[in-house]
């Protein structure tokens, strides 16, 4: 921050204003908690978008833009006419399916908040909502030129409508804050970026009993291919590649006229995914069974987020921690991809893992620490100021 010991931005004024703040935090992610967005359901992400809009009207007196890209609803708040300088980026679609809220609802028990997007990442947004509206009491809507809250609508299912607005809202930023949640509470200072593949094997199909040397056996296929799938990985570089969902075949007597395997590819490097992506492609061109053919959907999805990127940004935090009063965040680099990657991928220095500390993302134990919330909220308030002012 360009002065933390100013009247205004006194940093133990930050931690005590989050800390009042937090009646408000937990309700308003009781709101959007209470509002259940699966990303397949692109009508219950446009409700949970028009809501959280209303939610940032009142909480920040400003109007939020609706953005629909290919049928998918995002919101986007802009503070002054010019390009975004601080990115909050956020997303507000689950990977839960209706009436989960029914099974596990919004609970505060023993300190610990609970409910179907909880932990990844209602909490994050939320937190984004309220450390902007700190520095608005302090700085006023002024101060806030040059920040952009960005709320997407389906990350869960790998940002394909949402990828370019995140990029081309980021391009001329000094900071993007990645408000995912945060195992343990450690910052994400790397992460794999991620391909993801579908091939599709083309036989034909016969009777298995009366005259199965007239087929063409797409699940052979498939099985000859699989250990040389598998074999593409390389431990030492940290890249995995692994077949994920197979199926194969229609009935038990009947050869299969097709088969497909779902692949998950991860790696530290861009050159690694290239690598990949050209040697799966080199195997569709070689089939394993005589006649049959195979066909590669997908590819490259997120880029990987090298360290480089968030190196600065992860000191400053360390800094402002210290000047706040809290403990130095830990850094940590982790396989899973967030929309960060878009952005670190791009060379915009990129922060990750601000949002909750709790555990169970995407699992039945899905949860937050409450008292985390409001020292966490405190901090990205910090950092957003740091980046606007300095």
């Amino acid at each position: 921050m360009t002065s933390p010991t100013s009247t205004d931005l006194q940093p133990s004024h930050l931690v005590r204003q989050a800390s009042e703040r937090l009646p408000d935090i937990l309700a308003d992610i009781e709101r959007v908690i209470s509002t259940e967005t699966p990303s397949s359901d692109r009508e219950a992400v446009a409700a949970g978008a028009r809501d959280f809009a209303a939610l940032l009207r009142e909480r920040l007196g400003a109007e939020a833009e609706l953005l629909e890209i290919e049928g998918t609803t995002h919101l986007r708040l802009r503070f002054g006419t010019g390009p975004a300088r601080v990115v909050l980026l956020n997303h507000q679609d689950t990977v839960w399916p209706h009436g989960t809220l029914e099974r596990i609802p919004f609970s505060t028990d023993d300190g610990i908040l609970r409910g179907p997007g909880s932990f990844d990442m209602l909490t994050g947004a939320i937190m984004s909502v309220h450390a902007t509206a700190i520095l608005r009491d302090h700085l006023g809507e002024a101060g806030l030129e040059g920040l952009s809250i960005l709320v997407t609508g389906d990350e869960e299912i790998g940002s394909l409508s949402s990828s370019e607005l995140i990029r081309a809202e980021a391009a001329e930023a000094s900071a993007v804050f990645v408000m995912e949640a945060s195992a343990g509470g450690a910052l994400k200072l790397e992460r794999k970026g991620t391909s993801n593949y579908v091939l599709v094997f083309s036989g034909r199909a016969s009777h298995a009993g009366l005259e199965p040397e007239k087929g063409i056996n797409a699940g052979m296929a498939l099985a000859l291919t699989l250990p040389q799938v598998a074999a593409l990985a390389d431990a030492s570089a940290g890249t995995t590649v692994v077949p994920t969902v197979i199926s194969a075949g229609t009935t038990s007597n009947t050869v299969p006229a097709e088969a497909r395997v779902d692949i998950d590819v991860r790696a530290r490097t861009a050159a690694e995914l290239d690598r990949v992506d050209e040697q799966i492609r080199a195997l569709a061109e070689n089939p394993q069974v005589e006649g049959s053919t195979t066909t590669v959907l997908g590819g490259i999805n997120r880029p990987p987020f090298e360290p480089e990127q968030s190196a600065a940004l992860f000191a400053r935090a360390t800094s402002l921690a210290a000047e706040l009063g809290l403990p130095a965040p830990e850094g940590v680099s982790v396989g899973g991809a967030s929309d960060g990657n878009f952005t670190a991928g791009d060379g915009i220095p990129t922060l990750d893992g601000l949002g909750a500390v709790g555990d169970g993302a995407h699992a039945e134990h899905e949860h937050a620490v409450i008292a985390e919330i409001a020292p966490r909220t405190a901090l990205l308030a910090a950092l957003i100021a740091d980046q606007l002012q300095g």
